[in-house]
């Protein structure tokens, strides 16, 4: 009855997230919060805003972004998109338009201080949190965040067996990546290594 319950109580919470116009006025394409997630995901990744492609679908991580995700993790997309298993809640639910300069704005401020806590304790069975990109490490490290989003990364073992940082999989990771191959010698093949014994 008490999983019942609370699955009544997820359910209700995504409602409302999925109603959420706090900051719509922000929005160059208005409001499509993307988020996905069930009582029993064992693994919770939490990224930072859609992209535009993503607010056109309304999948979570349905770009090239995504795939290389994806590649890190060792998931195919069958898995990675089983909501059962694996849950997904970006820091700002929607797309929150385009930098001048190029780029997307940063996600939102309104949706996790909204929203992130009142998911995250819904959902008991998560036994990995992995922080995609600084704005997740941030927000949810808090103190324990270190100088820079490299520095946060380097120290990943400090942050198991709960959470798990890793940069954003974006096309500008792939520079980043050349100048720390330590991350794909060593984080990638603990973080697989991981979410296989997470999600067995």
């Amino acid at each position: 009855m008490e999983g019942y319950d609370k699955m009544s109580d997820l359910d209700a919470v995504l409602k409302d997230v999925r109603a959420c116009r706090i900051c719509a006025e922000h929005l160059p394409l208005g409001p499509r919060p993307v988020v996905r997630m069930a009582l029993s995901a064992r693994l919770l990744i939490i990224g930072q805003a859609p992209g535009t492609k993503v607010h056109a679908s309304g999948v979570p991580w349905d770009d090239a972004s995504g795939r290389r995700l994806r590649d890190w993790l060792g998931l195919a997309p069958e898995v990675f998109y089983d909501e059962t298993r694996v849950a997904i809640m970006p820091m700002g639910f929607c797309y929150p338009g385009r930098q001048a300069r190029g780029g997307d704005n940063p996600p939102r401020p309104e949706c996790a201080p909204a929203w992130h806590g009142r998911l995250r304790a819904l959902l008991p069975a998560v036994r990995l949190t992995l922080l995609v990109g600084s704005y997740a490490q941030k927000y949810h490290l808090g103190a324990a965040n270190r100088k820079t989003m490299t520095e946060t990364v380097a120290h990943w073992r400090d942050y198991l067996p709960d959470h798990l940082p890793t940069p954003h999989p974006s096309w500008r990771t792939t520079h980043w990546m050349t100048k720390n191959p330590w991350f794909e010698a060593e984080v990638l093949p603990a973080l697989r290594a991981r979410i296989q014994e997470v999600l067995t």
